[in-house]
């Protein structure tokens, strides 16, 4: 399973313990290739980044496309939710705001 801070960049402290740095993610814009779905009873974002881009790290894709927090864990079945498929530039983007 892969780990939930892949994309996190770590970073020593003088005292030479290492430490993630905070995570900035970027803005999503809508794009003609995204898919717009009703989740159902029990789906979770972890599960949705699964089964749309095969890694449950990147759930924070979904979450940050519909402006849920990090901590909202159940899906509301009759609200629609954006799923962007083109993940690439979003990832890039992520690699250039790392400082």
């Amino acid at each position: 399973m892969p780990s939930r801070y892949k994309y996190t960049p770590m970073k020593t402290r003088p005292d030479g313990k290492r430490v993630f740095k905070p995570t900035i993610y970027p803005t999503i814009p809508i794009e003609d290739s995204d898919v717009f779905i009703y989740p159902k009873f029990g789906d979770r974002l972890d599960n949705l980044a699964h089964k749309y881009y095969g890694d449950v790290s990147l759930w924070w894709i979904i979450a940050k496309a519909n402006n849920l927090d990090e901590a909202h864990i159940g899906l509301e079945v009759d609200k629609q939710i954006r799923i962007p498929i083109d993940i690439n530039p979003i990832l890039n983007k992520l690699k250039e705001m790392s400082y």
